[in-house]
């Protein structure tokens, strides 16, 4: 089945659709991108090997269940302050439906438009970020930007004090839904897949994370990924390809590659079971 919403955004499966929903982020005043999710069910005679097993189905169907979703970040580099409030939305949203669904599994994934070292990546991975602490214009790390002017946050020599940058009560409301927070919070513990299976030399940067899975003209590095909560075990994943491969062109796409992005693949195997999803 393929259940798909603009901006390029499928979600192909064999599994039972129990539930399907979607973001459009406009309606929140946080331009045109769109989140999408699933909750799936795996059928009775269906694992990984095409095979049942005698433990598996002893299994409850809510604990063979899992919600999917899905995600295309706003690319603008300037605004961390829209990409953070798409990421809090998307986040909020894959946690109630688990919980909707008796605390099932999540398998999230996408375009987040940020490196690995950015503020975006430390808050899926933190689950919290202090907003304060971040140049809204490199939230996502594809900038490099020059020192800004910054407050401090007491002028008292005797209190340890911490820089902090300028954010208008727009862009905080953008960010966190709430002119009068600073620091972002989500419910869930999300785990890289790529981080839980051990990579190629050369392939991996010193997280554990592929080099790079975009490559253009202007750019070249990793935005994409995919993430699981506990109920999951990453088995096996598809490396991408080698820098030194992809810098033989002179981006993508190309005539033999049709995207300027490079897919992750990963195996998943329900933890309560072991069964490949």
């Amino acid at each position: 089945m393929i259940f798909y919403r603009r901006m390029g955004l499928e979600v192909f499966t064999r599994f039972t659709l129990l539930h399907e929903e979607h973001i459009e982020f406009q309606s929140f005043g946080l331009r045109n991108n769109v989140a999408q999710f699933c909750v799936l069910k795996m059928n009775e005679n269906q694992s990984g090997t095409g095979l049942c097993t005698e433990a598996s189905k002893t299994i409850s169907p809510k604990r063979r269940s899992l919600v999917v979703g899905n995600i295309h970040v706003l690319f603008n580099p300037n605004r961390g302050d829209i990409k953070l409030g798409q990421v809090r939305i998307f986040l909020e949203k894959a946690y109630k439906l688990s919980q909707e669904w008796g605390n099932i599994p999540i398998i999230i994934g996408g375009d987040l438009n940020s490196l690995p070292q950015s503020a975006i990546y430390q808050f899926l991975t933190a689950s919290e970020l202090e907003i304060l602490l971040h140049d809204r214009r490199n939230i996502s790390g594809q900038l490099e930007c020059p020192p800004q002017q910054k407050d401090l946050r007491s002028q008292d020599e005797n209190v340890a004090r911490s820089l902090i940058y300028r954010w208008s009560d727009e862009e905080l409301r953008l960010a966190t839904g709430s002119e009068e927070l600073t620091r972002l919070q989500h419910e869930l513990k999300l785990y890289s897949a790529y981080l839980g299976v051990p990579g190629s030399h050369g392939l991996r940067d010193n997280r554990g994370e592929p080099l790079a899975t975009s490559y253009h003209s202007k750019f070249m590095g990793t935005v994409d990924y995919i993430w699981h909560t506990k109920g999951l075990i990453p088995v096996r994943v598809l490396e991408t390809l080698p820098i030194n491969i992809l810098r033989r062109s002179a981006g993508l796409p190309n005539e033999k590659w049709g995207s300027d992005h490079l897919a992750l693949v990963c195996e998943l195997a329900f933890a309560n079971d072991g069964t490949i999803v």
